[in-house]
């Protein structure tokens, strides 16, 4: 039986292995569509994998770094803001982030919000208080795709738990002894990051810009959103597309999981529960039975 399980993984492991450097060399360097399709074939996407980063809330003992985080809120608004919304977060849970109720309700000030109906049943706009939501920079959809190439920008409440790129065996299965879960944020940082000219022969259509990060296709709607100098940081970080686009990943992750580190403190006092919980239970086991025949 021993035997049979060593051969079984070992196949396993080899046809992994396999597959892993197959993948490698099928994937030419420039981002090109993969040699082993046919002219004309759709080939798997995306053409380049993103990068495992480093990031502060990896791990089980993963926490939130909130200066990165409020750089991260500030590349949003002063850039990705002009095009996407982040419906589904409260001004309020910007105290998470290290600020005061009276920035927060600054910070909220500088949106209008419509609300109503009125006394005269008319819908009017004022300016935004904390219990609101960031609003959409559009009025409908419609409008958000008639101004973005016929693309509209989807919501960035979940996108960093909503995006990332499917790994294959065996990464997925050491993914679940390390608790890797920030796909996400690594896919956003590559797409932003991403941005190159495309191989030689490869067409792009007018409106379009080359990306072999993106998941969906080679060419996405969205040009290449940051440059460096673009924001200045308060705190002195480095104002290039690599940290900005390190920072707004981060901070999406926050507002797609406010509540993760919480859910990590709690998931590890639960491992340590059981943990004791079976010693005693076995040293239980242990005393009932130490008297009797076996």
């Amino acid at each position: 039986m021993k035997t049979l399980v060593t051969s079984i993984l070992s196949f396993a492991f080899a046809a992994g292995l396999g597959s892993a450097v197959l993948a490698q060399e099928a994937t030419p360097a420039n981002g090109a569509a993969p040699a082993h399709h046919a002219e004309g074939e759709t080939p798997h996407y995306p053409l380049k994998h993103p990068k495992e980063e480093e990031w502060s809330f990896a791990g089980p003992f993963g926490h939130y770094d909130k200066g990165q985080l409020q750089r991260g809120l500030k590349v949003y608004t002063e850039v990705c803001a002009a095009c996407h919304s982040m419906k589904l977060v409260p001004f309020r849970t910007l105290d998470e982030l290290g600020y005061s109720e009276a920035q927060v309700k600054a910070f909220a000030a500088n949106y209008e919000v419509q609300d109503g109906p009125d006394a005269s049943g008319e819908m009017f706009t004022r300016k935004a208080v904390p219990s609101d939501y960031f609003p959409s920079p559009f009025p409908n959809a419609e409008a958000a795709a008639a101004s973005n190439n016929g693309a509209a920008p989807p919501d960035f409440s979940l996108i960093a738990k909503a995006r990332s790129v499917e790994r294959g065996f065996p990464q997925f299965v050491f993914d679940i002894f390390t608790q890797y879960q920030e796909g996400g944020p690594d896919y956003i940082h590559a797409l932003l990051t991403g941005y190159e000219e495309p191989p030689a022969g490869f067409h792009v259509p007018q409106g379009g810009h080359y990306n072999p990060y993106f998941n969906a296709a080679a060419v996405l709607a969205m040009p290449k959103p940051l440059s460096d100098g673009q924001v200045t940081y308060d705190d002195g970080a480095p104002a290039t597309v690599d940290q900005y686009s390190r920072d707004v990943s981060a901070f999406l992750m926050w507002a797609a999981e406010p509540h993760l580190e919480e859910r990590k403190r709690t998931g590890f006092m639960v491992m340590i529960f059981l943990a004791i919980f079976t010693v005693l239970i076995y040293l239980t086991k242990r005393s009932i039975y130490a008297n009797k025949e076996h």
